[in-house]
């Protein structure tokens, strides 16, 4: 009798040649980062002097050096520059709407972890019609769909009907979910969906793997190559960032986030490359930074990641306080998030279901929209080049 072996993950180990994820394991970033460490105000200068698209990873190492922290002013005025040659005085505007606080992984500083005693609910897809009808009377037109993981009822037939539904009230959607196969993608993308949102958390695999501690999550490569199946299945908007707080060095974090979206940028030309680096909130479960990214620190890297990636979009969220978000609006930010719930639903109305985490910016959306017009720049609220179909400009906006 022949015994067929049981393979209990079916998903491949490594990364995939020919990706991003493998460019990407080839940066030499501890040398990356022995530069960000011993950097001199020489090198910062030159960091500086050099023209935008020539920059490489080293001057971003350079400008994210405690070297680097003397000169913000200077960093700040050439941020603003580079900004308004490349974006102008516009800044996107979009929402995250949760299908779902379902998980069954184990995440240690995730409020959906599968072991805190929340309340859950995930939302049917008249109730995400119901959502993003709001959200669409609120002025919006892009939304970020977010989920916990649960492949049995936040599945891949569940989601591409959310895209679906909610691709029938704005032009523009993308997903922040459980990372899937090509051919999920390529379902999603002809339900609607043209953004794909894949946070690696943490770069450092050490920390990744102590902090993920159950669950399909814990596949650290399969996660990492996302993006590039996302970009092969269709999506034409990709972000990636990493959680600042679960790592204990930022600035590591940061030289691979960097790479990461130059990476991106460089097999995937025709896609348009974002990037984030949120902060820790406070969630379910209390987990607590090691070693929190202090405000100057979090400017510092803003002004960096602008002028070593002039082309890349810097996403903000609600996470961040409202003098810190209008601070950062000249310095080079191009899109962020408004009047955010994170928990499942909660724009129509109420539901009971606890978020996934606090946030700190809770101006309404038309108060962030104020807010940069009083800084002089547009709140775009729907990108009429990239989106999939015309809709009309929100009179909101």
């Amino acid at each position: 009798m022949t015994v067929a072996r049981i393979e209990l993950e079916s998903r491949p180990t490594g990364v995939p040649d020919g990706t991003a994820a493998a460019d990407l394991l080839q940066v030499d970033v501890t040398t990356l980062r022995r530069i960000a460490a011993n950097a001199t105000a020489a090198d910062v200068d030159r960091a500086l002097r050099a023209p935008a698209h020539r920059r490489r990873l080293a001057d971003f190492a350079a400008l994210i050096s405690p070297a680097a922290a003397d000169r913000l002013e200077d960093m700040a005025r050439g941020a603003h520059d580079v900004a308004l040659r490349r974006f102008g005085r516009t800044v996107r505007l979009f929402a995250p709407l949760y299908l779902s606080n379902e998980c069954v992984s184990v995440c240690t500083y995730c409020g959906f972890s599968a072991g805190n005693d929340i309340a859950r609910r995930t939302l049917s897809t008249d109730e995400l019609v119901t959502e993003a009808t709001a959200l669409r009377d609120r002025g919006f037109r892009h939304l970020l769909l977010v989920s916990g993981e649960h492949a049995r009822i936040v599945s891949k037939d569940y989601l591409v009907d959310a895209v679906a539904a909610v691709a029938s009230v704005v032009p523009s959607v993308s997903v922040e979910v459980q990372v899937w196969d090509t051919e999920t993608y390529r379902r999603m993308v002809k339900a609607g969906c043209e953004g794909l949102v894949v946070y690696q958390e943490t770069y450092d695999r050490a920390t990744y793997g102590d902090v993920h501690r159950k669950g399909k999550k814990r596949n650290y490569d399969w996660r990492l190559a996302a993006p590039d199946r996302g970009a092969a299945a269709g999506m034409r908007r990709l972000g990636v960032g990493a959680l600042l707080g679960l790592h204990d060095d930022w600035r590591s974090e940061a030289l691979f986030v960097a790479a990461h979206a130059r990476a991106l940028m460089k097999r995937w030309w025709r896609c348009e490359v974002s990037v984030a680096l949120p902060r820790l909130r406070p969630a379910a479960g209390g987990f607590e930074p090691v070693d929190p990214v202090g405000d100057r620190d979090f400017v510092q890297l803003a002004c960096a990641l602008r002028l070593a990636l002039p082309d890349v979009g810097l996403s903000l969220s609600t996470r961040e306080s409202p003098a810190l978000r209008d601070g950062l609006l000249p310095l080079g930010v191009t899109q962020m998030s408004a009047g955010s719930h994170t928990e499942p639903g909660g724009y129509a109305s109420e539901t009971g279901a606890e978020p996934q985490f606090a946030i700190s910016d809770e101006r309404s959306p038309a108060e962030v929209a104020s807010a940069i017009r009083a800084a002089g720049y547009d709140a775009v609220w729907v990108d009429t080049i990239g989106a999939r179909r015309n809709a009309e400009q929100s009179p909101a906006g």
